[in-house]
């Protein structure tokens, strides 16, 4: 006689999914941020935004049926420090960016030192054996 294979229960396939969602999601992200292709950054940036939606549903569902519990609430305080940082770290990228489209190029002092020349054959032993 046939048996059926075991199932997961609804709350477990949930997690599967929403766990696969998330993944789905940074490889979007991913593929997109490196997309030379504007058609092809296109795609994936659709890609990442019907993800990001289904992720969403999915995950209200849960919440809603207390599949799904939620970290405690951060503090105000933590949320203001971490955006000042962030938006420290925009304007610095902004500022590096600038200066490199401007044509300014650092002086990054001993680092040429650390270069081998060009000319030079590099042998290195393999990392395996």
């Amino acid at each position: 006689m046939y048996q059926s294979a075991p199932t997961l229960p609804d709350e477990d396939l949930a997690y599967t999914v929403l766990s696969d969602l998330k993944r789905v999601v940074r490889e979007y992200a991913t593929a997109a941020t490196e997309s030379t292709c504007p058609n092809v950054r296109l795609m994936f940036t659709n890609l990442l935004n019907s993800t990001l939606k289904m992720q969403g549903d999915l995950f209200q569902v849960m919440q809603s049926q207390n599949m799904y519990s939620t970290a405690s609430p951060a503090l105000r305080q933590e949320i203001d420090k971490q955006i000042k940082e962030y938006q420290q770290t925009q304007q610095k990228t902004s500022q590096w960016l600038q200066q490199r489209q401007n044509g300014f190029a650092p002086n990054f002092g001993n680092f040429a030192q650390y270069q081998q020349p060009q000319h030079q054959q590099q042998t290195h032993q393999p990392y395996y054996s």
